[in-house]
């Protein structure tokens, strides 16, 4: 079986010497060839585009070899990139919208929140054979969304302080009017419909603002997967891929030998996403099935279990169970942050993120030393050579 996946990544541009924002995209920007990377709203974010994959293997590297380039460039500025959804350090006055006009006109009409989108996300783009196909599947994987959020989770400090959310991202992202859980449609034409309505009432733009946790993509043929927080670690990324190729792989398979499985009630899933955004993998979760709160390792295990047809179809059985076991005993990164800032300070945090990013598992650094003492992921610790046999199939 062969359904091709690529991902989007986005990262924080910051300065090393005091982890804080800086609005330097087009000068990291002029040193990445190609069509890999590109410009978000504000100019402290940049945004790479994979290539699309069958192999969560070839993924993974794509997207280690990417973060590579990446840093090679920001280091060359006395700058790092970042994968997380917030950084700890970005004070309100970070904002530097990018040039143009839809940009502009994005910040005249939604101001404070356009202000404090100092935000970044992953999002995973999953092959489908049709429009309607994609309308129908998204209803269908909808409910175990939260779940894929409570892994990626990495945001708990906004603005220097604790927010007591395992993803702050998740709570600012959801004040945009089309941001969160996404109601059941019939067909494409009803979908179609519902975004040009939205469109035509002036309460977004373009349909690129329609940010629904999952959506049909706009311009490709693919089922978008838009709740996740942007990942330090690589793996996490490769882990939420391979789920969600295997969630619309099994919803797939349902919607052509009966139904869906979904009540298309769906009004307890801001409920399901807003504990996921709280509690990340340290706290539980609302269990898809139940409707009830259950631990975040036996949520998780749950859809293994579930999935785990699919998952073999593909050939990512051994990988993706191996991710998920080491994601639930290291924890989120959320929580990961948080153990470092208690320990050291949030400058320490910031470090962390860096190493994550770009493919190094180091522990805190001392405030005496960690500033100028991190090496580049382009000497010894590349990440296409550690961290192979996790993602290597069995």
């Amino acid at each position: 079986m062969s359904v091709r996946i690529g991902v989007e990544e986005e990262f924080h541009v910051l300065e090393v010497e005091s982890g804080l924002l800086v609005p330097r995209a087009n000068s990291l920007l002029r040193r990445l060839r190609g069509r890999t990377f590109t410009t978000e709203l504000h100019q402290s974010t940049v945004e790479s585009n994979s290539e699309v994959h069958t192999s969560l293997d070839d993924l993974y590297a794509d997207i280690a070899a990417t973060r590579r380039r990446l840093d090679a460039a920001a280091s060359s500025l006395g700058l790092a990139a970042v994968a997380a959804g917030a950084a700890p350090l970005a004070p309100a006055a970070a904002a530097h919208p990018t040039a143009g006009a839809r940009y502009r006109r994005m910040v005249e009409d939604y101001r404070t929140v356009a202000d404090e989108q100092l935000i970044c996300g992953a999002q995973v783009h999953v092959d489908v054979p049709d429009r309607d196909t994609a309308v129908r599947v998204m209803c269908a994987v909808s409910p175990w969304l939260p779940t894929l959020l409570a892994l990626s989770a990495s945001s708990p400090f906004w603005q220097g302080a604790d927010t007591g959310y395992a993803s702050w991202r998740t709570m600012l992202w959801q004040r945009w009017p089309t941001a969160g859980p996404v109601g059941c449609f019939a067909s494409a034409a009803e979908y179609d419909a519902t975004v040009r309505d939205l469109v035509g009432s002036g309460i977004i733009s373009d349909v690129g603002m329609i940010y629904f946790d999952v959506r049909p993509s706009a311009h490709l043929q693919t089922l978008e997967l838009r709740v996740c927080d942007s990942c330090p670690r690589a793996e996490t990324v490769v882990l939420v891929a391979g789920l969600f190729r295997a969630l619309v792989t099994e919803a797939r398979e349902r919607l052509r030998t009966g139904p869906p499985g979904c009540a298309g009630r769906h009004e307890w899933l801001r409920g399901a996403s807003w504990r996921a955004a709280r509690s990340g993998l340290e706290g539980g979760l609302v269990d898809p099935e139940t409707h009830q709160e259950a631990p975040a390792g036996q949520v998780v295990r749950s859809l293994l279990a579930r999935l785990r047809p699919a998952l073999e179809a593909h050939g990512d059985w051994e990988t993706v169970r191996a991710l998920a076991e080491e994601a639930l005993a290291d924890g989120s990164a959320a929580a990961r942050m948080r153990r470092i800032a208690a320990e050291e300070d949030l400058l320490a945090c910031v470090d962390m993120l860096i190493a994550e990013t770009r493919g190094e598992r180091a522990p805190g650094r001392t405030a005496a030393t960690r500033r100028r003492n991190l090496p580049s992921a382009t000497g010894p610790t590349d990440p296409s050579h550690r961290l192979a046999r996790p993602l290597t199939r069995r």
